[in-house]
């Protein structure tokens, strides 16, 4: 009988396992270590973590809570739903952890931000394979720790973990790495590798070279590689357009985008986005507003808030203000503080103080808590000649014990190896070179001036 029942379980097109099992129960028979997986499974797909509860209940009932398929699916389960505590809970209880039970358990971590825990259980693993490294890189890149995902991908490819070599998720994560820390040097020996290993450069790893590149700053080799994709899709046409957009080229980026529509590709909400920002950089505010146009008009792209921000970005640099708030009052969504931040942008740059003031006293109205808006709302002050105001500001932000929460942080490449610079602190043997280069420019400029001819 459990074999018929655990038959209806497993098969995939079932889509009532959860009622089989309550039937199976009803019915007095006791699951097995496999129908238990899938049900939990099953429960995973819902991220249903009350009645994965209660199915750990039996498993515990059942004398299962020994067996190792049945926990790696507990941990996956609880994961899943957000539950990492439970979770690791599970693993540390767990007398005989296979590499399933690691990598369940590192994945859950990193899918939940809890990076460090992430990379604790890491350190700890005997034995990885691919799905370990692939997970720790890029759950590294995405939650915004490129430069240690780079340094796993370094020590992976020493690591001679059961010759693990990298496969093409591995590459696209390390492109996405160099993307984000403007690593092109690192990026091109990736690119090199690449093309050594004789992997194919498919149109995910193509378009993440795209994309880095751009990012980098080296709009020409992005260029290079969308030219040589065969078939592109939605998304290279996107990041070949974003690649124009960051590097300030609006009028080859809207002629892709005409090269886009001939090839007969349909473009989404993002190529617009890049789009309109390429316009709004460059200062084309005719081809801005046609674009915007065509969205809605031929594509039935209704604009998002992140379109209307692109276009009141285009309209305030050109100082356009009556049409920027006339955008910005026939918005079908409330405007956030990306839209009214675009105007106060314009307002700074055109010296609208009036308007300028308005704008930043409604996003401290709106973000009462965010330091940006109140240095702005400062720097109109300062730029009108209302210093008295500037001292109110500054005496409110004290008051309220407002102050930048995350540091400031910049990064540069040299010779491959990336530098980060921070008010938390520069390590010392950098500080010591830019001391030596800055007093060495420093005599450079005195002798150079006691050369000059005098002016009496």
């Amino acid at each position: 009988m459990i074999r018929a029942y655990a038959s209806r379980i497993h098969d995939p097109t079932s889509c009532q396992p959860l009622v089989l099992y309550k039937q199976m129960l009803f019915d007095d028979i006791t699951p097995d270590s496999i129908t238990l997986p899938f049900v939990l499974k099953h429960c995973v797909s819902r991220v249903d973590e009350f009645v994965g509860r209660s199915v750990h209940a039996h498993v515990v009932k059942f004398g299962f809570h020994s067996d190792v398929f049945v926990q790696n699916s507990l941990i996956g389960l609880y994961s899943q739903c957000g539950s990492v505590g439970i979770a690791r809970k599970v693993f540390d209880e767990m007398s005989n952890q296979d590499i399933v039970s690691w990598n369940s358990m590192v994945i859950g971590c990193l899918r939940n931000g809890e990076l460090n825990m992430a990379l604790e259980l890491f350190r700890r693993m005997k034995r990885r394979n691919i799905i370990t490294w692939n997970s720790i890189i890029t759950g590294f890149v995405q939650g915004g720790r490129p430069k240690e995902a780079l340094e796993f991908f370094y020590e992976m490819q020493i690591s001679g973990d059961d010759m693990v070599s990298p496969d093409k998720m591995t590459i696209a994560s390390v492109i996405s790495a160099c993307a984000c820390l403007g690593a092109v040097d690192q990026g091109k020996w990736v690119h090199d590798y690449l093309n050594r290993s004789g992997m194919e450069c498919d149109m995910v790893i193509a378009t993440a070279l795209v994309d880095m590149y751009g990012k980098c700053g080296s709009d020409s080799r992005a260029l290079d590689v969308f030219k040589a994709m065969k078939n592109k899709d939605v998304l290279a046409w996107t990041a070949m357009v974003s690649a124009f957009a960051l590097n300030g080229n609006g009028r080859e980026a809207f002629e892709l985008f005409l090269d886009m529509e001939e090839a007969g590709v349909r473009p989404n909400a993002v190529t617009f986005t890049a789009l309109l920002s390429a316009c709004a950089h460059s200062g084309l505010i005719e081809i801005g507003r046609r674009c915007f146009d065509v969205m809605r008009r031929a594509y039935h792209i209704e604009p998002q808030v992140q379109h209307y921000a692109c276009m009141v970005d285009i309209l305030g640099r050109a100082g356009l203000f009556d049409e920027a708030e006339g955008l910005i009052r026939s918005m079908a969504m409330e405007p956030d503080v990306f839209v009214w931040g675009a105007l106060l942008g314009g307002c700074q740059m055109h010296r609208n103080f009036q308007l300028g003031e308005k704008v930043a006293r409604y996003l401290i109205a709106l973000e009462p808590l965010n330091h940006a808006f109140y240095v702005n709302l400062c720097d109109i002050y300062a730029k009108a000649g209302r210093f008295d105001h500037v001292k109110e500001i500054r005496a409110l932000m004290k008051e309220k014990g407002i102050e930048k929460t995350v540091p400031g942080c910049s990064m540069i490449e040299v010779d491959g190896v990336v530098h980060e610079f921070s008010v938390r602190g520069t390590p010392q043997v950098l500080m010591t070179e830019i001391k030596s280069v800055l007093t060495s420019l420093s005599d450079e400029m005195g002798r150079r001036v006691n050369m000059s001819p005098s002016l009496e």
